[in-house]
């Protein structure tokens, strides 16, 4: 998938391998030799904020449209192809965004389709909702393509030449508001470019198990295990693929949950038939954070600390060479890639030390998080690993705004433990739940006297990967409890909010 900056990148490939089909995400920048190499069977260009007409916007290497690999373009995509194989685009001075009817053209599909040539809208329904997002329009198809779909504003909405695996969409057939965008997806990867959707849960284990034994060869290694589903995963295929010489190492930073590391380690042994090294190292991590408030201070601090933790791990172990992780896809995007914005860093990526003594065993790193989920299921993990929230890698350090102190620590924990209780009572459908300690002090009144105390954020989202997230709708009654019962039990706090940001234009955590 070739991202020219769209807001929608990480869904298209989703909804790729929702068919069953690897997908990666590569630069506009990338060249055509450097494609070619990777053997594609398919071409996906995304859409973008630019328009084909604006200084520097983003382009393709034209040798790449003599490749003679299926291409789909989507909204700037298609664009892109109407642009640049003879076809034009023009400003309209009238965009189409949100919900659109979309009229498909039959004489001119069917003209385009024969018995053994693909077309992508075949068969659908002759009007359908799909969701636009445009100000351009492209005005003629490229040459030897024919218009397949129209809208009120849009003259050339989809067009193709099956003949030459050239297809175009001006809708985004990856959101879920257009009714049969997954069909036109699927059509595309599997019957345009012909691949077999066999991209499972269980091939994705097997893969990982294999890549890990041929990279650690007759090595040790240790796993940085959390007890998330991340780390857990990871460590349960290093394990298959090592056996005894994996240790996973649980190092307690002090920034955890509420009794999460007793809950941790009595979970992994009764799961996982790994060695476990627990490893108390709190009293380090509170003495380095200390005086520090900066967001990317912290989180760089965290990820050395527990580089650090693991090669002294290593050295107890038989002198470890490799470092398993359970690194994510949406964790290498947001740390930022050459081509990619930083959103933040991620301990265990942009985190990482120069010095780093391990090679990085990173099975996971291709995955989204449902994925990994997945992977678990078929590796035969209890949902108490598979479905465990998810949970950042530096801790609550990244939800005590501020400088981080045991006190703000152990305030925050008792807040967020109430916050968990009263979701899971109400049997809430959320992705991720949790308290923030911001650096603030609120006015309040408490028994006839004035207060000037904490104030507590909860945090409730609904999401499928990370990538994107919305504010989960609680009912107000479990909102209710949960304010009454950490304002009463919690001491000196006297305020409770609860965010209702979405990603994006938020991040799902506040640091």
């Amino acid at each position: 998938m070739v991202d020219f900056g769209a807001q929608y990148a990480q869904l298209i490939a989703r909804r790729v391998r929702e068919a069953g089909v690897y997908s990666e995400i590569v630069s506009h920048e990338i060249s055509a030799s450097e494609l070619a190499s990777r053997q594609p069977k398919g071409l996906i260009l995304s859409g973008g904020p630019k328009s084909v007409y604006a200084e520097f916007a983003p382009q393709l290497d034209p040798d790449v449209y003599g490749l003679g690999v299926p291409t789909l373009g989507i909204c700037y995509g298609a664009q892109l192809l109407a642009h640049e194989l003879g076809g034009s685009v023009k400003q309209t001075g009238r965009g189409e965004y949100g919900r659109t009817v979309l009229q498909i053209c039959r004489a001119t599909q069917s003209s385009a389709t024969s018995s053994d040539a693909w077309g992508l809208l075949t068969n659908l329904p002759d009007t359908q909702d799909v969701w636009m997002s445009h100000f351009d329009a492209i005005a003629t198809a490229p040459d030897g393509c024919n218009v397949t779909a129209v809208t009120a504003d849009s003259p050339v909405a989809a067009f193709e030449d099956a003949s030459r695996g050239i297809y175009g969409v001006q809708f985004h057939p990856e959101v879920a508001h257009t009714t049969h965008g997954q069909a036109i997806i699927e059509r595309f990867v599997r019957g345009v470019c012909g691949t077999e959707g066999t991209w499972t849960p269980a091939s994705i284990a097997e893969e990982s198990v294999a890549a890990i034994a041929a990279q650690v060869g007759d090595g040790r290694a240790i796993c940085g295990l959390s007890g998330g589903v991340d780390s857990s995963v990871a460590a349960t295929l290093a394990h298959r693929a090592l056996g005894e010489r994996l240790t996973c190492v649980f190092v307690d930073t002090g920034l955890l949950r509420k009794g999460e590391a007793e809950q941790v380690i009595e979970t992994f042994g009764r799961n996982m038939g790994a060695e476990l090294v627990h490893v108390d190292a709190s009293g380090k991590f509170f003495e380095r954070l200390r005086g520090v408030s900066d967001p990317e201070r912290k989180r760089s601090i965290i990820g050395e600390l527990f580089i650090r933790t693991f090669e002294e791990a290593a050295s107890e172990v038989g002198d470890a060479e490799f470092l398993v992780q359970g690194t994510l896809y949406p964790d290498v995007i947001e740390s930022g890639t050459g081509h990619a914005a930083k959103i933040k860093s991620h301990h265990n990526v942009g985190g990482l030390p120069e010095d780093l003594e391990f090679e990085l065993v990173e099975p996971l790193v291709r995955l989204f998080k449902d994925e990994v989920r997945q992977v678990g299921r078929s590796l035969g993990l209890p949902d108490e690993i598979v479905q465990r929230q998810p949970f950042p890698g530096p801790g609550l350090a990244v939800r005590v705004i501020g400088e981080v102190t045991p006190e703000a620590v152990a305030l925050l924990q008792e807040a967020d433990a109430i916050v968990r209780e009263e979701i899971a009572r109400a049997d809430a459908d959320v992705w991720q739940y949790f308290a923030v300690l911001p650096d603030v002090h609120t006015v309040g009144v408490m028994g006839d006297e004035r207060t000037y105390a904490h104030l507590i954020v909860i945090r409730a989202v609904t999401s499928e990967d990370a990538m994107t997230a919305d504010w989960a709708r609680l009912p107000p009654e479990v909102l209710a409890t949960m304010s009454s019962r950490i304002i009463n039990e919690v001491p000196q706090v006297n305020r409770v909010a609860y965010d209702i940001t979405s990603k994006p234009p938020g991040t799902i955590e506040w640091e």
